[in-house]
């Protein structure tokens, strides 16, 4: 019998790194723009602080692998860490728009770097054959830190703590104690792959990727509009933690499940999963609250499922010198994704009502299917 996975020194290490990486996000997601609010910004520019981060994110993204090329996956990781926690603590000295967004610009391509490497290194701290289940205890040590760190991070500020949250966020550097456990583990230094080989693993990885990029859509106006047209609070606090709750099991499980499986079936079915939540939720909020619930909990766990899965898809068909690049591209797809759900859905929120706006997301996510069935396998010339 097979020893737990999360017992080896390398998946450890991973997780403290990815922990501490991922609270320092997740502690300002929220909390920045409030701090900004609070410092006499509109609410209408405080999402300025958060696009800034997100877009530098997605563009530092894009070229990590060519850094991991030149520098090596090590050096490269330690520059993330320190650019993501060493700006923190100086939040506390301004709470201008202009200030908090340098600062976050900052961040966000250490962030990059974090997500990239992380996500690359999660694959080859494990054997092949249990790679899956290496891919959703990364997800865990993600999906954690998120369920406690924004609504701390928010109180934080709201109670004028301002400067623990900055020392809080600082958390990243912490990381450098677990770095090289971690990198032995990997194997050290990667091999550097050809440019060729980079643009290949890149096509390879297009179609989970593109699958990833509409579930989040999905995900990213279901976490904005939520709360935003159920201004009480109840409904929606409760149906973002049993969403929180069921992503966070099916991303950690649906790995172990893909090792034993395959993902031929379980990623269109996990597809197919967050498709029939999500329509539920948004007939939910004219049926009851009870259905909201269900729906809420039902996409939860398709939209975890189809993070594993579809990363899992982007490293098998991109290959074992292409992880770096297919994995640029599969992060660069979830924050789009995400930013593009709050953005795009917003128009449709707006034009048609968060019931209607769900129902035909849903049936966004349904006719995505047949990508999902192509994405689950193997390109020609790839295992």
């Amino acid at each position: 019998m097979q020893a737990p996975l999360w017992r080896s020194r390398g998946v450890q290490s991973l997780v403290g790194v990815t922990a501490l990486g991922f609270v320092s996000y997740f502690l300002t997601l929220a909390s920045l723009p409030a701090y900004a609010v609070a410092g006499g910004a509109a609410e209408s520019t405080a999402g300025v602080v958060t696009a800034v981060f997100l877009v530098v994110t997605i563009a530092v993204q894009s070229v990590v692998p060519a850094f991991v090329n030149r520098f090596g996956t090590g050096p490269v990781f330690v520059a993330g860490l320190l650019a993501l926690g060493v700006p923190a603590p100086f939040y506390v000295l301004d709470d201008g728009v202009a200030w908090i967004s340098a600062l976050s610009a900052v961040r966000g391509a250490g962030f990059a770097v974090i997500t990239v490497l992380g996500a690359t290194l999660a694959a080859r701290v494990a054997p092949p054959e249990r790679r899956g289940e290496s891919i959703g205890l990364y997800g865990l040590a993600i999906a954690l830190p998120n369920m406690a760190a924004v609504p701390v991070g928010v109180a934080l500020v709201l109670s004028g703590h301002i400067g623990v949250l900055s020392w809080l966020a600082a958390a990243p550097v912490l990381g450098l104690v677990f770095l090289p456990a971690l990198l032995r583990a990997a194997g050290g230094r990667e091999e550097p792959a050809p440019a060729g080989n980079a643009r290949a693993a890149v096509r390879a990885a297009l179609a989970p990727s593109l699958v990833l990029f509409v579930v989040t859509t999905a995900g990213g106006g279901f976490v904005t509009f939520l709360p935003i047209d159920r201004p009480d609070g109840l409904l929606a606090t409760a149906a973002l933690l049993l969403w929180g709750l069921t992503g966070a099991l099916t991303r950690w499980r649906a790995g172990v499940l893909a090792d034993r499986l395959g993902t031929a079936l379980l990623l269109p079915l996990s597809v197919l999963v967050g498709a029939v939540g999500l329509a539920v939720t948004g007939a939910g909020l004219w049926w009851g609250a009870g259905w909201v619930l269900l729906g809420a909990a039902l996409f939860g766990a398709g939209f975890g499922a189809v993070q594993n899965l579809t990363l899992l898809r982007a490293f098998a068909r991109a290959g074992e010198r292409g992880t770096t690049a297919a994995s640029a591209l599969w992060n660069a797809s979830f924050d789009a994704g995400t930013a593009a759900g709050a953005l795009l859905l917003g128009f449709a929120y707006g034009a048609a009502g968060l019931p209607w706006t769900f129902v035909v997301s849903a049936v966004v996510l349904a006719a995505v299917l047949p990508l999902a069935q192509a994405a689950a396998r193997a390109p020609l010339g790839r295992g």
